[in-house]
């Protein structure tokens, strides 16, 4: 099986940042950037210099700093944004223009208020000057999947004739379906890229819940980069986990034969960081990094657990930068897990003293959400004789 290898466009520094509550200072986004190129991604879009002095100075800085990783700046598909974007890329030692413009019809008509030919014009023009400045230019059409396809593929052509070397289909509003976008990705790369040297990119959202089963999706269908960020972060309702998309296929290369650069045991220190630098964290149940990724209270998944970690967990904690799993004592929690926990605290119990223990134990679970160590120690009656484990 011929394996095909993933670019990871991480547009945590940009993007990500758009996020309500997200933005990061200057040392903080370098922060970041430096623990990407340690992750390491393919490529690092660190912000869009146009909007704002402080953009063009961490894409600067970002530039001087990450030598080892491609760095994007965003722009639109205007002259002085390009040579803004060019400017502030001048010290990358891999710098790549990333510019936009929207192809659906809303857009054009609601917000460019501009014609179909117009955008074909603006988006070729934009290319063109972009190659000036560097060799690595990525086009996207805002909007994608929302556009018509034949209008879409002509836009698509129009900036690789001009030299883009990344064509990007966003799923701007988080609208497509798996199954819908894989056939928008097959008619991009038959009708437009065919043997061109050109990748195809995705930029999926996550506002149906479907950013990271569209962005699988369209790898199966022949994109090569996907666009994501560090716990998923973004506008509304934030883009594609990077975390998500680099374990589906390291847990499920059966299915999804593709070769990456990123350090998996990377995953959570990154999301760490990016928690600390924004304020706060991941739900608890989020996928990967959250806090209960590897927790298991119910007794019966403990059981298992403390047999084989297997039997519940389809990667381990430690590949993803988690230190351990945890076994954690509710109301669920059963024998086993109780009497693994006396062991570590340095207790063993013949059977009927565990009975007892264990009575004890559910009915203060019932009452109380967090079981202690002390909680514990409490639950020994005064009359069983103790044995220290060895």
């Amino acid at each position: 099986m011929t394996t095909q290898n993933i670019a990871f466009f991480d547009t945590t520094l940009r993007d990500g940042e758009q996020s309500p509550g997200c933005s990061m200072y200057l040392e903080e986004k370098i922060s970041m950037a430096r623990q990407l190129e340690r992750l390491g991604v393919d490529v690092i879009e660190a912000g869009f210099p146009f909007a704002s002095e402080g953009d063009f100075r961490s894409v600067a800085a970002v530039a001087d700093e990450c030598r080892e990783t491609t760095v994007a700046a965003l722009c639109r598909t205007v002259p002085s944004d390009i040579q803004r974007a060019a400017e502030a890329l001048a010290s990358a030692s891999r710098p790549r223009i990333h510019t936009f413009i929207a192809t659906s019809d809303i857009h054009l008509q609601y917000k460019l208020k501009r014609s179909r030919d117009e955008v074909i014009d603006m988006a070729a023009n934009a290319v063109r000057t972009a190659r000036q400045y560097v060799d690595d230019v990525e086009f996207s059409a805002e909007d994608a999947t929302r556009s018509d396809v034949d209008y879409l593929c002509q836009v698509f052509d129009a900036a690789v004739s001009e030299g883009a070397t990344v064509l990007n289909v966003p799923d701007t509003v988080g609208y497509t379906l798996p199954g819908e976008f894989a056939g928008l990705i097959r008619a991009v790369k038959d009708r437009v890229v065919r043997d061109r040297d050109v990748t195809i990119s995705v930029h999926c959202h996550n506002d149906l819940g479907l950013a990271v089963a569209n962005s699988l999706a369209a790898l199966e269908a022949g994109a090569t980069q996907v666009e994501c960020t560090v716990n998923g972060i973004g506008e509304r309702a934030g883009n594609a986990s990077l975390e998500e998309l680099v374990m589906a296929i390291a847990v499920r290369g059966d299915k999804m034969p593709y070769s990456n650069k990123i350090d998996q045991t990377q995953l959570y220190p990154s999301s760490q960081l990016l928690s600390s630098i924004v304020g706060f964290g991941v739900q608890p149940n989020k996928a990967i990094v959250g806090r209960n990724a590897f927790a298991h209270e119910a007794g019966i998944h403990q059981h298992g657990v403390l047999s084989n970690p297997l039997c519940y967990e389809i990667m381990t904690p430690e590949s993803v930068g988690v230190p351990h799993n945890n076994i954690v004592l509710g109301k669920h929690s059963g024998r086993h897990a109780l009497i693994s926990r006396y062991a570590e605290l340095g207790y063993e119990f013949d059977d009927q003293q565990i009975a007892e223990i264990y009575t004890r134990f559910v009915a203060l679970a019932d009452r109380k959400k967090n079981i202690y160590d002390q909680d514990l120690m409490a639950l020994i009656p005064v009359r069983v004789p103790v044995k220290l484990a060895a």
